[in-house]
């Protein structure tokens, strides 16, 4: 079902739950190595157990954890082919939402979350990949919010310019580094089953209304293994001649006139 990853080390920013974990176990399943990180101590101990490598907690916000992640897998492994960065999260707790709402401090922290870490991860992964010309492949997630805006219900304005920011990000850096023979891609999903949806899983007008917004296999909430084939996609050499595209994983969302 997914493309060949044997030989390939991979390290997971986000890697312990959700579509991270998903996705690291993806790589597993398709011969690869992990190594992941994860915020969450109460989700490290199922991580370790269905992963093969290494799993760490860590906070993807401080500039320093994605650093020591690949420089562990380097360490254990030898080498690193890949790094995908899902972790981010909701900045409503500390005040975004609506502009005329935001506070300053759910725009840093939002940007924190969901744009300043996508930064630390992806110069640790170039960093590692640039003095040995290995090249490499980056995977980024962002969300389908950063294109296709859905005020009525997801009105958090400092999260979708977070993640608009990580596909102008994830584009410059494909630009800089094809060269190197280091690639950059973003996902972009829709509604997922995670975590940080568990609001919107739990409105009766919210799931009414992805059930027409994202009409695919009936019309559902996303599920964090729909996302695993395009991460691996990306990560394979499948997608060698493939570098600064967003590709979107959004169950119709974005081409939806719900």
């Amino acid at each position: 079902m997914y493309p060949d990853l044997r030989e390939k080390v991979v390290a997971v920013i986000g890697g312990t739950s959700g579509m991270g974990l998903a996705i690291a176990r993806g790589i597993c399943a398709s011969g690869g190595k992990v190594a992941a990180l994860g915020r969450d101590d109460e989700h490290l101990p199922g991580a370790q157990a269905m992963l093969d490598g290494i799993v760490t907690a860590g906070d993807a916000a401080s500039p320093d954890a994605a650093g020591s992640l690949v420089a562990a897998a380097l360490e254990k492994f030898g080498a690193l082919h890949g790094l995908v960065h899902v972790a981010g999260g909701s900045g409503r707790a500390f005040g975004d939402g609506p502009l005329h709402e935001l506070t300053d401090e759910g725009l840093q922290r939002t940007l924190e979350l969901n744009f300043h870490s996508v930064v630390w991860s992806n110069r640790a992964a170039v960093r590692a990949w640039l003095p040995g010309g290995s090249g490499g492949s980056i995977v980024n997630v962002g969300s389908v919010l950063a294109s296709s805006p859905s005020p009525r219900h997801f009105a958090t304005i400092a999260y979708a310019s977070a993640k608009a920011a990580v596909e102008g990000f994830t584009r410059s850096l494909a630009a800089s580094y094809a060269g190197n023979g280091i690639r950059a891609n973003v996902i972009a999903p829709g509604l997922v089953e995670t975590p940080m949806s568990q609001r919107a899983a739990g409105n009766a007008d919210i799931i009414e209304f992805v059930r027409q917004k994202q009409p695919l296999d009936g019309g559902r909430i996303g599920r964090p293994d729909d996302v695993t084939g395009a991460a691996l996609y990306f990560l394979s050499d499948a997608s060698r001649f493939c570098t600064g595209q967003v590709l979107a994983v959004d169950g119709g969302w974005s081409v939806s006139g719900a």
